[in-house]
């Protein structure tokens, strides 16, 4: 008996190794700017790891987030799915207040992990979460096997709390920590890593809350509970937790290599909305909570070394539901009724195929309002009660408002978000 169980056990695991779909680490940032790294043009800082990481596969120079506030990107990410058709896309952010305590992404929505994790992989989710703070809402009741990270919008690097509440999870249970964040999450992900990346694909959901607020870089002490966190900071604090971040990517990039992972995992990084206060958007104009560029347009790049081709750069227009469709259909989940918003760009990263024209919509609806709608070179962006059409090939500094010279196209772009925002659910606003 002891025989047959260890060959049944030799050939199980023979199996599952001869199981060649790709292992995906999907890596997030919070709050970076288009030029926050040095790949992508920042001056007074250097990310060597993730430029090494830009010249090992694509750079994508046309890479937007679902939204210029961080939860609707996430569910964005999720659902595949633009954020305003489902009621936790409306919330701008998810607040940790008697409004929002009770409430999350309804664990019955389809989403990339559980998708995943019915075709066959393990999972887990490493970082920040921010859809959901009660059990459950929190990611093991969306398919992942493993949650470590912050419920909250951000925290304190160093003692995990939330304007005093502690927010530091691991799976659905409170936990302490010692440690600087951005190092625990990184601590954890390798741990993942290391139980799930011999025998089955993978799925890491990372998703650093750097270098969101508060601006503490390591070895700062905690902040008071009464010191708001978006106060202080400096910029070379902002170098120090990027320089951190950076840093603590490579670490798990090179647990990849030294493991014999690297060639078959698919790694894609970006970023889940533009900066803040010391961040970098490049050329171009605003920031976090803004629809113009700087607040929506973010730095992206994929490595599948032997697959995509390295040292290269695309213009493909991509946004944070098509990694979703491009990484479902990387694990082979078929796409065809799953009424995803995103598309697979795996053809256009990885074998050359031409570029794909994208139509793409961004609604804002508290502190200021603002629409925008995409399609091709061509964007319409309404803030408050004031129009543009802009042309991005021409003007990507959206500097000259295009709407009396082109006034049949502006109808045309302002029709085409009319219509696509009627099929949204009505905004939320924040209680006055």
């Amino acid at each position: 008996m002891r025989i047959f169980i260890v060959v049944i056990a030799a050939l199980l695991s023979m199996s599952c190794q001869k199981d060649r779909r790709p292992n995906i680490i999907y890596i997030m940032v919070d709050d970076m700017g288009y030029g926050d790294l040095s790949c992508f043009g920042r001056k007074d800082y250097q990310t060597p790891v993730l430029d090494a990481f830009a010249k090992e596969g694509v750079r994508l120079t046309n890479a937007y987030a679902a939204c210029a506030i961080c939860t609707p990107t996430r569910v964005g990410f999720m659902t595949g799915r633009f954020p305003a058709r489902n009621p936790i896309g409306l919330r701008e952010p998810l607040l940790m207040d008697s409004t929002d305590i009770h409430i999350g992404l309804d664990p019955k929505t389809p989403t990339i992990s559980s998708l995943l994790k019915e075709a066959g992989y393990s999972t887990a989710l490493i970082g920040k979460w921010h859809l959901g703070f009660e059990p459950p809402y929190l990611p093991l009741n969306h398919g992942f096997d493993y949650f470590f990270g912050i419920t909250a919008g951000g925290a304190d690097y160093v003692s995990h709390h939330y304007d005093g509440n502690p927010t530091l999870f691991e799976n659905d249970q409170p936990v302490e920590e010692q440690g600087y964040l951005t190092d625990l999450i990184t601590n954890h992900a390798i741990q993942f890593l290391k139980g799930e990346g011999r025998t089955h694909p993978f799925f890491l959901s990372l998703q650093y809350t750097a270098p969101h607020w508060p601006w503490q870089k390591p070895g700062d002490m905690a902040l008071p509970d009464s010191v708001g966190m978006k106060v202080g900071g400096s910029a070379e604090v902002y170098a120090a937790m990027v320089t951190s971040l950076d840093q603590n990517i490579g670490r798990v990039l090179s647990f990849l290599k030294e493991e014999d992972l690297e060639d078959n995992t698919i790694v894609v990084f970006t970023s889940d909305n533009g900066g803040e206060k010391f961040s970098n958007m490049g050329i171009y104009r605003g920031g976090k909570f803004q629809l113009w560029e700087g607040g929506i347009r973010v730095p992206a790049m994929v490595r599948w070394p032997g697959k995509i081709t390295r040292g290269t750069e695309s213009n493909q227009v991509a946004v944070t539901m098509d990694w979703t469709a491009t990484l479902l259909k990387a694990g082979g989940v078929k796409l065809d009724n799953l009424n995803l918003d995103g598309v697979d760009l795996m053809p256009q990263l990885m074998d050359g195929a031409s570029d794909i024209a994208r139509k793409l919509y961004w609604r804002v609806a508290n502190r200021t309002p603002y629409a925008a709608f995409t399609s091709g070179s061509w964007k319409y962006l309404k803030e408050k009660d004031t129009e543009y059409l802009f042309n991005l090939s021409e003007d990507p500094t959206e500097s000259h408002d295009l709407k009396d010279e082109h006034p049949e196209r502006f109808q045309k772009m302002k029709s085409s978000y009319d219509s696509m925002n009627s099929q949204m659910l009505a905004p939320y606003l924040f209680p006055k």
